[in-house]
């Protein structure tokens, strides 16, 4: 089965609180989910860039610009008068052996609105070299430096004989590489350079320089995350910087690459649960790995998930960034594809220990393992009689002593692991009714029910349920 998804696209906005939507078309993406003649994804480029710090200690010091108030503001004098003129640049003097500097003043838009801005950009950079000169220890000079790099080479036309994009990206990265080596825990700086290092990776294809610059790329996510623990962009990007390197090494090496971007894409969620770029990466990627699970022909074993499994859970992410996102033509692409992979009427269901609720004090032996559905409502345990009922479309009734969690009464969701609990993998649902106690069979299994239910959650209070409930009832 070769079927082709579509992976949504790189963020490369500096903070989450102003991050703008992707493109409406991204690229498609390898693994099985989909080819194109690059293999890599189209990154969206944010509209914000960080603005030069004050050396005075002032209320706007830590806030960020757009690019326009920053072009703005480099364009102007103290005065506020206009400061960039036809012949400014050849008044400028300071810095003119620089290669950056060359690189940038060769550079010439697609059209005039291109143009103008590749002019204040020019004149940024010029800027930014004079304010190294003064102080060579300027670290915001050398990263605002990279960012205007960065912003010229995306004015580069495709069939232009201006600089090579690949050249004006390697001097981003040298300017990132410079204000790391002054101020070592500069997040930002180690978050874009990760973004300018994976546009050169594109510029190769699927070689062994790529491979070498998708290595170095995660790295440097690494190392951003590290410093600010609190940016699932990065998270994400760190998630699509592995699926990309997945497609170029050995076959051997990509599983464990796989795994390891699955858990950033989900760690992405868990800090920001309606992030619905994570969310629909996520689902990709567990489509891509089905996909190759059933290539290889190897027999399943008892701790690895199904392919059929795989393929449910990555439809469950997918219904759910549709959900979230009913307007994304992508998103909606994809859901006409797996929707028939849920376990419909229903968005997941499987099998849970649980206590009875006449006595949740059960012993262990006491507890009994039963099926159990999620839909937009809610979770709730389904007897046989239930399932019989599901299959004659007769219609059901209130079992009170089933257990029942309606998604409006949960405060809270996690894993559990009490000693009080049946052997397992535990989670605990609380509720404005008291806390329900489950136990999962594995600790993989326990993720994908906290963030299957977590999505329901976050879809009910965003306003969508409806949308959720049109996946799942037709």
């Amino acid at each position: 089965m070769t079927t082709e998804l579509q992976q949504d696209s790189e963020i490369s906005a500096i903070e989450n609180t102003n991050a703008i939507d992707p493109p409406e078309n991204p690229v498609p993406i390898f693994n099985g989910i989909g080819e194109n003649g690059s293999g890599s994804p189209e990154e969206m480029k944010s509209s914000l860039i960080k603005g030069e710090k004050s050396t005075s200690e002032n209320a706007d010091e830590n806030r960020t610009f757009t690019m326009k108030e920053l072009l703005d503001d480099v364009s102007r004098d103290s005065d506020g008068n206009a400061l960039y003129r036809q012949n400014s640049l050849q008044q400028q003097d300071t810095s003119q052996n620089d290669i950056s500097i060359d690189l940038i003043s060769h550079i010439s838009g697609v059209d005039a609105e291109g143009r103008s801005r590749q002019k204040i950009l020019s004149f940024a950079a010029q800027r930014y070299a004079s304010a190294i000169e003064r102080n060579p220890d300027d670290h915001d000079a050398f990263y605002n430096w990279a960012l205007v790099l960065q912003e010229s080479a995306d004015n580069i036309p495709h069939d232009s004989s201006s600089p090579s994009k690949d050249a004006l990206l390697e001097e981003a990265c040298k300017k990132y590489d410079k204000a790391t080596q002054i101020c070592p825990t500069l997040h930002d700086a180690f978050y874009n350079w990760a973004i300018a290092i994976s546009d050169r990776a594109k510029l190769h294809g699927r070689t062994k320089e790529a491979e070498k610059l998708w290595k170095q790329a995660i790295k440097k996510y690494e190392k951003s995350v590290q410093f600010n623990w609190n940016n699932p962009q990065a998270l994400n990007n760190w998630g699509l910087a592995l699926q990309e390197l997945s497609a170029i090494v050995p076959v051997r090496e990509k599983p464990n690459i796989v795994k390891t971007a699955i858990s950033k894409f989900r760690r992405a969620i868990q800090l920001q649960f309606d992030f619905h770029r994570a969310i629909y990466n996520l689902g990709t990627v567990l489509y891509g790995l089905a996909e190759d699970t059933l290539r290889s022909g190897r027999p399943v074993s008892v701790n690895d998930i199904s392919p059929d499994e795989l393929y449910s859970q990555s439809a469950i992410y997918i219904a759910s960034a549709h959900a979230l996102k009913p307007a994304y033509s992508v998103y909606t692409s994809a859901l006409r594809l797996v929707r028939s992979m849920l376990p419909l009427p229903y968005l997941k269901t499987g099998y849970l220990t649980a206590a009875s609720l006449s006595n949740p004090l059960a012993p262990h032996s006491d507890w009994e393992r039963s099926r159990f559905v999620l839909n937009q409502e809610g979770l709730k345990q389904a007897d046989k009689t239930e399932e019989q009922r599901q299959l004659d479309h007769s219609p059901s009734y209130v079992d009170k002593s089933l257990i029942k969690v309606d998604i409006p009464d949960i405060i809270s969701i996690s894993a559990c692991a009490d000693l009080t609990l049946p052997p397992g993998a535990g989670m605990c649902i609380d509720t404005i009714h008291g806390p329900t106690y489950l136990v999962a069979e594995t600790w993989e299994l326990v993720d994908c029910w906290l963030d299957a239910i977590r999505l329901v959650y976050t879809i009910h209070a965003r306003g969508k349920s409806d949308v959720l409930a049109g996946v799942v009832t037709g």
